[in-house]
Formats: C-alpha cells, sequence, structure tokens
C-alpha cells in the first residue's frame, strides 16, 4: 500500500571495469511488447516476488509493469521511469507509508492508460525507489476506483474492466462466496468478519505481501502463541518490525481461514481508517493467493472468492500453498 508494508527487495547491478566498452543507449525499463499486450483484455500477470503486476503505458510509451495496490490510495511511479521518460516535477505532497507520513516529490502524468479499461488517466504520481516499490510503478485506488478488477490465479491472468454501477445481482456459483464491504477513501473494508466471536474489520490489500493486524486484534489472539519479529521495508524505504505468528478462526463472510499467517504492529494505515481501537486486519497476498479467483467490484463494493477445488464443507485447517503456513476452509457446503 502506499501504505503497504513490503520486504526489501535487493538489486543487484553489475560493476564495469574502468575502460570498458561504452555502455548502449538507455533503454525503457521493463520494456515489453506493446503489440502483444496493449490490443488484450486479458492482462498477462507478471509476478515480481509473489506481487501481481499488469502492464500499463505511461504517456505512449511502454507499457510497464505496475503492481496492482487495491489498498494504495494513489497510483505511484518509480524515480528510475520518470527519469526515463522525463516526466515534469510536481509539487511535493504528504504521503501516507506504513511506517507513517512524509513528504515526497511528485511528477506529472498526463496520459496513464490501461488498454482493457479504455479510459485516460491524468495524475500527479508520488516518486519513488523502484527498489522500494518492488517494481517499476503502482496502481492505486486513484486509477482503479470505477473499475472491476478480476485476479485469477488459475491461469495467471487479470481482468481490469468498467463497472456497471448496481448491475442486477447474478446469483453466486456453488464454488463461489460473495461477500459486501464498505468503502473507505475509496478502500474496500469488510465489517462482516470476525476473529472468533470478536467482530473485526477487514481491510483488502493486494500490495502487501503479507496479512497485518493491529494492537486492538492482537489482544484479543492468546498471548501463548509464539511470535517471531520480522523486519518490513515500506515503499519509501523505512523499515518496521512486526510480530509474525499464525492466528485461528478468521472469518470473512462464509470464508473461514483455519489458520491464518499474520503480521502484528500499529502501522499508520489504520489510524487513517479509523481502525486504532477496533480490532483490524489487513488482508495481503498471503491470504488471497488460497483462493481460485478473487473479483474486487470496486464501485458496487463487492467481492467474490473462488474457492479451490474440492473444498471440503466440514471445518478444517488448509495449508496455504504459498506460507505453507495455514489456510482456510469454507463453513458453507460447496
Amino acid at each position: 500500500m502506499s501504505g503497504v508494508l513490503y520486504p526489501l527487495l535487493l538489486l543487484s547491478l553489475p560493476i564495469e571495469p574502468s575502460g570498458s566498452t561504452p555502455p548502449a543507449p538507455a533503454q525503457d525499463p521493463e520494456l515489453i511488447s506493446t503489440e502483444s499486450v496493449m490490443e488484450a483484455t486479458l492482462l498477462t500477470l507478471g509476478e515480481l516476488d509473489k506481487r501481481l503486476t499488469v502492464p500499463v503505458a505511461v504517456n505512449e510509451r511502454g507499457p510497464y509493469n505496475f503492481i496492482i495496490d487495491t489498498g494504495a490510495e494513489r497510483t505511484v511511479v518509480s524515480r528510475e521511469l520518470a527519469s526515463t521518460l522525463k516526466l515534469n516535477a510536481g509539487r511535493p505532497v504528504t504521503l501516507l507509508s506504513m511506517t507513517g507520513r512524509s513528504q515526497v516529490d511528485t511528477v506529472l502524468v498526463p496520459d496513464l492508460m490501461i488498454k482493457s479499461i479504455g479510459v485516460q488517466h491524468s495524475v500527479i504520481a508520488p516518486k519513488l525507489e523502484a527498489r522500494n516499490l518492488g517494481a517499476i510503478g503502482l496502481l492505486g485506488i486513484d486509477t482503479l476506483r470505477d473499475h472491476q478488477v478480476s485476479i485469477d490465479f488459475d491461469s495467471g491472468t487479470m481482468e481490469v474492466r468498467k463497472s456497471e454501477r448496481k448491475p442486477r445481482m447474478r446469483r453466486a456459483a456453488k464454488d463461489e462466496i460473495v461477500v459486501t464491504a464498505k468503502s473507505v477513501f475509496g478502500q474496500l473494508i469488510v465489517t462482516d468478519a470476525y476473529y472468533g466471536n470478536t467482530r473485526i474489520q477487514v481491510v483488502l490489500d493486494t500490495g502487501s505481501q503479507v496479512s497485518m493486524g493491529n494492537s486492538a486484534l492482537r489482544k484479543r489472539v492468546a498471548r501463548s502463541r509464539k511470535t517471531q519479529p520480522i523486519e518490513l521495508t515500506d515503499v519509501t524505504g523505512d523499515k518496521t518490525i512486526a510480530d509474525y505468528t499464525t492466528v485461528p478462526n478468521i472469518k470473512v463472510g462464509e470464508v473461514l481461514f483455519g489458520s491464518m499467517p499474520v503480521a502484528f504492529a500499529d502501522v499508520a494505515p489504520f489510524e487513517r481508517f479509523g481502525l486504532t481501537d477496533r480490532p483490524a486486519l489487513l488482508l495481503g497476498m498471503d491470504a488471497l493467493r488460497s483462493f481460485r479467483r478473487v473479483d474486487i467490484d470496486f464501485p458496487n463494493r463487492l467481492v467474490r472468492f473462488r474457492m479451490p477445488k474440492n473444498t471440503p464443507s466440514r471445518l478444517q485447517e488448509y495449508r496455504s500453498p504459498t506460507t505453507g503456513v495455514g489456510g482456510y476452509s469454507s463453513n458453507r457446503t460447496l
């Protein structure tokens, strides 16, 4: 999240000896075939350290691989891309990251386009280091709020399309669970969620590698559960320490996570959403990847979860395919 904790991505660059052959002319970073991507409605997912990216054209250049971050309020570009495209500077802005607020430089992006949306976006984007973003850029709620994002983990594709406001509600498929959310600053928050018998607030966050919990939730989790400290780096490069453990019996809609890995820290977004005193969770990619497909409809505030094949109806622990620590079972007959 611009706003989302992300383990530091280390980049290894070769060192050229003095007197070596002059380097070739600079090329656009992460440039991929325009012909093969820009005409497609289904956008092939790229994965960088398990994060989702989608091809984006900037000022008719590229496309470039941008992270999809449903927890970020603003679209962000890397300093490297801004330099390559010679984007004009904007006024500094205050950016909320996991570790707090900071003043950052911005650039003007008059033409940002995802072909499947068919809409040109003009944004003032914070400019940050690519090694901290984990990619060349990041798509936030300012470019996603009027659309629907479908993440198909089975096929490794993402579809971004216009959303029909108040569409005729289609019946959920046999292996599908539909959850209604509320919108706060454009982000979707699920209120029909529980830890045991305690109601919690759950923010959908595709930009976060791990699910994050606040102190209000931590107090309700048995203190006897062992934790281990982990160091995480946010998009600005600042670090924070979180207590990492597994939490049983977290229910989101009709989905029960039997054992969910959670990193506990009172990070800034909880305050932003007014969730400092209420038990809350940022549902990250480690949990979302347990599903076959996730559909996020921002205007209609709906989330559809496609369950794994042969999901049992009885409650049982499910081993996460990405973390190996835990997963979920369904409390609904599928």
